[in-house]
């Protein structure tokens, strides 16, 4: 979940039955800036969205973590809960308004740890509580998010067809 904008608590406490009539039709446009040094990886996103559906201007957001493996060598026997296939960070996100007032006031931010668990040759799995740092925050939040590579799909429809 992307904070953008000058979202805040209010935004986030829509109740589902209300939210479930609402149909979003949003242009999304990431640059998404990564590097690997010493065994860390360190990243950096700016997020620009549009709702399609209103007349409100572009929004603006930010996303920045850091991670490593909890090991930088495979064991020796292959197993899935190794240490080399966790890996722990720290993420900090959050709004920088929209075109009409652009920068951090009356903006959401969070920051939480991070706990990732690469499959192997499947899915990531991460888990993260983030905690609001402002007054447009709320207290805490729990996001957890499945991934998977489309590198691996496209690797695996290979093997298929030998």
């Amino acid at each position: 979940m992307e904070v953008t904008g000058h979202d805040s608590v209010s935004d986030l406490r829509l109740p589902n039955a209300a939210a479930r009539g609402t149909t979003e039709r949003a242009l999304e446009l990431k640059l998404i800036l990564s590097r690997d040094a010493k065994g860390w990886n360190y990243s950096g996103n700016f997020i620009a969205e549009k709702d399609l559906n209103e007349s409100d201007p572009w929004e603006f957001g930010y996303a920045a973590a850091v991670s490593r493996p909890l090991a930088f060598t495979a064991s020796a026997r292959e197993c899935v809960f190794c240490r080399e296939n966790f890996s722990a960070g720290l993420e900090l996100y959050g709004g920088l308004g929209d075109l009409n007032g652009f920068g951090l006031t009356a903006t959401s931010h969070y920051l939480g740890p991070t706990l990732a668990f690469n499959i192997p040759k499947g899915p990531t799995m991460s888990f993260s509580p983030n905690f609001g740092l402002n007054a447009n925050s709320m207290n805490v939040m729990y996001r957890f998010n499945v991934s998977y590579e489309f590198s691996q799909i496209f690797s695996w429809f290979g093997r298929r067809g030998r």
